[in-house]
């Protein structure tokens, strides 16, 4: 059987379309023409003849898992419906989602269902790579491998975009692992990067101390701590003293001159690019999960760009079909290599095979493209632009 199992207007407008005959008042739907049919009736949206049409003039029942429209009058309608329901001959119904479920691209991908099962079927048995083998086993190891493909091989950069508000501060991401980079966005919708901030960090504790700068601890014994004053001091520095956008570039940070302007670490030639900008700076407070941000960034719009692990939600739980036949084998090997009767020699073998599948996919994922390669080529040399 083919895999497309979906009509293209179920694809591109999710939805389905009916033929009036003047007689018809119903019209089942069907779950070739939907992602997940929908359960209710203010999950649809009904237009006949291009008119939308009021939900006081249909039923929306749903009787196990068939679902069907039951037009009942023509309140508002009548140009398209008559006074029972029924839809004039040869106008087309169309009923579509609401607000569209369906994400575009899906073919691209397998499914975690499908690829424990297909390797199931393909790997598992008598006679076979892997004799036997529990479901469980290979989901988790197929889980595992999604983990591992999404930091290095199959990586999807997720985006988002933040207003900064006066606290100078965003929380990470619900799924956040790493950072990929993050902008400052300016009015035409360009971004320019924002570095990390080398010169200053986030403190999870400070120190409780005396008069005498000795430690203070409680009755138990525990060391007392006070909020630190790290972060609260360079949210409130003029980031301008420290970051220049090079039109002076004689200006470095003092932290001991009084002078209002203060002048750029390494003079013109030793100029740090990090500060030779304007762009802002940022701080990661790992322990509390936040981004901080230095006082010039309050009120912009940046655009933050990180990784996960692909197990955030079910939808995310899938594997590029480029690097399908590297998860076959890094479940070969993760399975092989946690059995005790497994010789040395196999373990091995399948190690192999499993490297030389991933730098495969890692390949195709790459997604270079000859043509652009030329075109940054041609940037380079002279020689050959044409």
């Amino acid at each position: 059987m083919g895999l497309l199992t979906k009509t293209a207007e179920s694809y591109y407008n999710q939805s389905q379309s009916f033929i009036g005959n003047g007689t018809l008042t119903e019209f089942t739907l069907t779950d070739t023409s939907f992602p997940t049919i929908p359960t209710a009736k203010s999950q649809i949206k009904v237009t006949i003849d291009g008119k939308e049409i009021g939900v006081g003039n249909y039923n929306y029942p749903k009787v196990g898992t068939t679902s069907t429209i039951q037009f009942t009058g023509n309140t508002d309608n009548t140009d398209v419906l008559e006074s029972d329901g029924r839809v004039k001959n040869l106008l087309k119904v169309i009923v579509s989602e609401s607000i569209p479920k369906e994400k575009f691209g899906n073919y691209r991908y397998v499914s975690l269902n499908d690829l424990v099962n297909n390797y199931i079927v393909a790997f598992v048995g008598d006679g076979k790579i892997i004799s036997n083998v529990k479901k469980s086993e290979v989901l988790f190891h197929a889980k595992r491998g999604i983990q591992e493909f999404s930091y290095d091989i199959s990586r999807v950069e997720k985006i988002q975009e933040i207003e900064i508000g006066p606290s100078l501060s965003i929380p990470m991401p619900q799924d956040y692992i790493n950072y990929v980079r993050i902008s400052a966005v300016d009015e035409s919708g360009i971004e320019h990067i924002i570095y990390p901030a080398r010169l200053t960090s986030r403190p999870s504790e400070s120190v409780l101390q005396d008069n005498d700068y000795d430690y203070v601890f409680g009755g138990d014994g525990a060391l007392l701590s006070s909020t630190p004053l790290t972060g609260q001091r360079f949210d409130e520095f003029d980031v301008s003293k420290l970051i220049s956008n090079n039109k002076d570039s004689s200006v470095t940070y003092d932290a001991d001159r009084d002078s209002e302007t203060v002048i750029m670490p390494g003079g013109r030639y030793g100029l740090e690019p990090e500060y030779s900008q304007e762009n802002g700076l940022f701080v990661i407070d790992e322990l509390n999960g936040k981004i901080s941000f230095s006082s010039n960034m309050s009120g912009r719009i940046i655009t933050l760009k990180y990784i996960s692990d692909g197990l955030g939600t079910d939808d995310e739980m899938q594997v590029h079909k480029f690097a399908e036949d590297a998860m076959y084998k890094y479940i070969t090997h993760a399975v092989a290599s946690t059995m005790l009767t497994t010789p040395e020699y196999i373990i091995n073998r399948f190690r192999k095979e499993k490297r030389a599948a991933m730098r495969n996919a890692k390949l195709r994922l790459s997604n270079i493209k000859i043509s652009e390669l030329a075109q940054v080529m041609r940037g380079k040399s002279k020689q050959i632009k044409h």
